[in-house]
């Protein structure tokens, strides 16, 4: 979903440094660029560690994750382009399509909602409903499994290198989005690396 359906790496670099900030702490987007794709739990596990932060990682996600969920309901947004009528091919060619996301449920039935989204996939899998995040496979497996599907028919589209990691250790097929808002992530494990969502071609995809 972030920097696939909307393009929300900005925000949260700009609230993950916020959030530092307010705990007493400076931190370069360049610093979270490595967290990109991972769980909210994970990455101020790490960054609590390595800063030394004194507050727990539940504290720190509340205050984050409030800022993040009120900018998305009161700020203009618009899905990345391409994704709606990606989808809509999707759903006209009667493939099944799930979302799997490293963010909390909360945030992302927010987006999904401020979308007009919510209804369209045929399962939603949060990272932290999985026993591990990416760049473990979990919540891919999770999402073929609830979609009742193989994970080898399946096809990621992802923009981060922890998920495309991800999805290669799920046995899955992976699409490379190259964000330009999603920092420096290195997509060379995936299968096909695509700049704009019009590049994709469903024939050559699954045919």
């Amino acid at each position: 979903m972030d920097g696939v359906i909307i393009d929300s790496e900005p925000i949260h670099f700009a609230v993950d440094m916020e959030t530092m900030e307010h705990f007493g702490y400076v931190v370069t987007k360049e610093q979270f660029e490595k967290y990109v794709g991972m769980t909210n739990p994970e990455m101020w596990a790490d960054v609590k560690r390595e800063f030394g932060l004194s507050h727990s990682v539940d504290e720190i996600i509340e205050y984050q994750l409030a800022r993040k969920i009120d900018i998305i309901r009161h700020e203009a947004f618009e899905p990345i382009a391409g994704i709606r009528s990606l989808i809509a091919e999707l759903k006209q060619r009667d493939f099944a399509i799930g979302l799997a996301s490293s963010s909390p449920r909360v945030f992302i039935e927010a987006v999904l909602t401020r979308f007009e989204m919510l209804g369209i996939f045929d399962c939603i899998v949060s990272g932290e409903e999985v026993p591990r995040g990416k760049p473990a496979p979990d919540v891919y497996l999770e999402a073929a499994k609830q979609l009742g599907v193989d994970s080898h028919s399946c096809v990621v589209l992802e923009d981060a290198r922890h998920g495309v990691a991800a999805a290669k250790a799920a046995g899955m097929k992976c699409i490379g989005y190259m964000n330009p808002n999603s920092g420096e992530q290195d997509l060379s494990q995936a299968d096909w690396i695509i700049r704009d969502m019009k590049e994709i071609s469903l024939d050559e995809l699954f045919n």
